[in-house]
């Protein structure tokens, strides 16, 4: 894949076009594509003060923070119908989605892949299972390696859900049905009451089948989500959550590839055993935090986070095609995997003359043991059991009997990690703000191979600085400079496969260079731009003096420029818009690619467009549109996703104040394209045209 320089102008051309500068408008419409804290309106008062933006844990307004943050808002939500995280991710540019083996969300953010970097609530969610939305009131993509904010991992950045909670100003119900034209539908409520002066209770459940075109694909998913706020006094806050998700679907592993490109010609075709392949999640988390307001300076919380993921995924899984026959392989996985996590935070602002400081102190503690063990797939062959075969590729495939091998691997892990990281935000003046601070980070694995006994270990004591500088000319306007690092072990983001080489290597490090603008055009329209560097450096290649041996010195390194346009742009049509251009390459040999080849599921340019117009005080319009470029599979650099548009609609009409009713549209030209894959021979469809039919009751 080459650089399209023309193309490369174009899109940053068009996007440009959609970023007007627009006059001021007196209105607010009910409907927000914007999060709540862009710039300081007035002082806070009392309780109503929290630990603030996620990418400072404090009270800092989104134009003072350093760093590129998306914000996809509960109404933007509705408004595209999106009901999963990977859906709403797909309008993100910067973050590509992985197909995640058919049984787990997976993005690539700037470059990096990851199964581990999400968030609830700011604490760690890094099982491997899909994500519902139901009790989520905001989605956050935290862009390029930060540590200090969130620990290990996160080298292109995280995602983060902030979850509905209980409000104490009255009663309220929502209830919402939909279902599409392939069968598929959900159904949801949401109830909050008082339950005394100073507490409130709310409920989020739902319950939600799966179909749509591909052969055999069914599944449910069912969530229940209580929470409670009480109010222990003027000044102290309580909210606790608990949430069960229990998912089942079939497991689809897509489609192989043929000439350098998705198979064609079998997009509904199951290459799998609709008996065998399946994945089953449930999850139960319980959290809770405690936050109190000292004074008008000074405030903590305290937050407690038990999680419990118990999962199996089956699958007969394509290895590869010759467009004559297919070979396949397959196996069954079990992982039970526990979290406890503590975290607490004290925020101080302090005045010095003219310089004010926002000063964070925190740590954090963390216990989690996983059980994780696999059996192979042994096919019924002339010549016996074998663990792949080759069938004649069909329609419709005559996969053999199989049965399953003895567990091939058996593990068990404990990790233990203690952090403790200071910030300071200083303000010299109302112009120029400096951000800097540093997090120590200890990381204590264990891993016991089950049947040979083995045991093995690493301890890893990481230190990871930040730095920002901010300019601000009027309070609307801010420039930016930031650096920060972050690292992961060499165990990998699920922290379950130590071996006897890997556990004498030290961990891979991140660090990302940032400039960028942020522009408060008027009070609910948002501009921004930035341009970075990340490098990620101690990634494993081949010794070149000792054969079977590795070194530390593979290297990579991700540019990109993004824009991102995001509010209400008149006083009837709300958008938001972005555009990122991305080059990545691997700049020293590593032990999966030479030097000079192009990252995997990088596409050059993608953009993205949701725009709402309200034609009505009763009905309303949604257009939206994604394009991605083409990209490599894998770093085998031989398998390319071509590029693709998709554009989607919506309509909305609200009958009355309480009932509204709504259409949403995906895929409206009916475009084939292929916007996932898992290396070379897991490449999955999209959905063709498809069509959602929603009601909605308030009361």
């Amino acid at each position: 894949m080459t650089s399209n320089f023309s193309r490369s102008v174009l899109l940053s051309t068009a996007a440009a076009l959609l970023f007007p500068a627009v006059a001021h408008a007196a209105d607010t419409e009910d409907r927000d594509y914007l999060p709540g804290s862009i710039i300081v309106s007035g002082e806070r008062e009392g309780y109503a003060a929290d630990d603030g933006s996620s990418g400072t844990k404090t009270p800092t307004p989104l134009i003072e923070v350093p760093q590129t943050i998306d914000v996809i808002t509960r109404d933007q939500l509705e408004d595209q119908g999106v009901r999963q995280l990977a859906n709403a991710l797909a309008y993100v540019p910067g973050v590509s989605l992985e197909s995640g083996e058919g049984n787990r969300d997976a993005v690539f953010i700037r470059g990096q892949e990851s199964t581990a970097d999400f968030y609830l609530d700011g604490l760690r969610d890094d099982a491997q299972y899909y994500r519902s939305l139901y009790n989520v009131e905001r989605i956050e993509v935290l862009k390029g390696a930060n540590a200090l904010i969130f620990g290990r991992g996160g080298g292109g950045g995280v995602v983060n859900r902030v979850s509905k909670t209980a409000r104490l100003n009255g009663n309220s119900a929502q209830f919402d049905a939909s279902v599409n034209s392939f069968g598929a539908f959900s159904i949801a409520g949401d109830v909050t009451t008082r339950i005394a002066q100073p507490a409130a209770i709310r409920l989020n459940a739902t319950y939600e089948e799966f179909d749509n075109d591909r052969d055999f694909y069914e599944g449910r998913f069912i969530g229940i989500s209580p929470t409670v706020t009480v109010e222990l006094g003027p000044d102290t806050r309580l909210t606790a959550h608990y949430t069960y998700d229990d998912d089942r679907r079939l497991t689809d592993r897509g489609i192989p590839s043929l000439n350098g490109g998705p198979l064609a010609g079998f997009d509904k075709t199951m290459f799998g055993d609709p008996d065998f392949n399946v994945a089953r999640t449930k999850v139960h988390i319980a959290r809770s935090r405690l936050e109190h307001q000292f004074s008008n300076d000074l405030s903590a919380n305290v937050s407690v986070q038990f999680a419990d993921y118990d999962k199996l995924y089956a699958n007969v899984v394509p290895r590869s095609t010759d467009g004559t026959d297919v070979s396949l392989a397959g196996y069954r996985n079990e992982t039970d995997r526990q979290n406890l996590i503590g975290q607490a935070n004290l925020v101080w602002k302090a005045a010095m003359g003219p310089i004010r400081h926002t000063v964070l102190a925190g740590f954090e503690a963390g216990d989690q043991q996983t059980d994780d063990s696999r059996r192979l797939v042994e096919f019924d062959t002339a010549t016996g059991p074998a663990t792949n075969v080759t069938i004649p590729l069909a329609r419709r495939l005559a996969i053999p009997g199989f049965s399953l091998t003895a567990p091939v691997r058996a593990r068990d892990s404990k990790l233990t990690t203690l952090s403790a990281y200071v910030q300071d935000q200083i303000e010299f003046g109302e112009h120029l703000q400096l951000v800097a601070g540093v997090r120590w980070d200890s990381f204590d694995l264990e891993t016991r191979n089950q049947q040979s006994g083995q045991l093995l270990g690493r301890k890893d004591e990481m230190v990871s600085p930040r730095f920002g500088l901010v300019v601000k000319p009027i309070p609307q306007l801010s420039f930016y400079a930031s650096y920060a690092q972050s690292f992961l072990p060499q165990s990998g983001d699920q922290f379950v496969s130590l071996s006897s080489s890997t556990a004498e290597l030290d961990p891979e490090e991140f660090e990302n260079f940032e400039i960028g603008a942020k522009w408060l055009v008027k009070d609910d329209l948002f501009l921004t731009a930035a341009a970075f560097q990340l490098d990620r450096s101690n990634t494993r290649a081949p010794d070149p003096l000792v054969p079977g041996n590795v070194v530390l010195t593979g290297e990579t390194r991700t540019k990109g420029i993004e824009l991102n346009l995001v509010g209400k742009i008149t006083e009837q049509w709300q958008a938001n818009i972005g555009y990122t251009y991305l080059d990545g390459k691997i700049r020293n040999d590593t032990a999966a690619a030479p030097a000079g080849t192009r990252l995997e599921q990088l596409p050059e340019n993608q953009l993205s467009i949701w725009n709402r117009f309200q034609l009505t005080e009763a009905f309303g319009l949604g257009l939206g549109a994604i394009y991605q470029d083409e990209q490599f599979t894998s770093v085998s650099n031989s398998v390319t996703l071509p590029d693709y548009w998709r554009v989607d609609a919506a309509a909305y009409w609200d009958v009355n104040k309480r009932l509204s009713v709504q259409v949403n549209i995906e895929n409206l030209f009916d475009e084939t394209y292929y916007a996932s894959a898992h290396g070379d021979n897991n490449i999955q469809p999209a959905e063709p045209f498809s069509a959602r039919f929603g009601i909605r009751l308030k009361m």
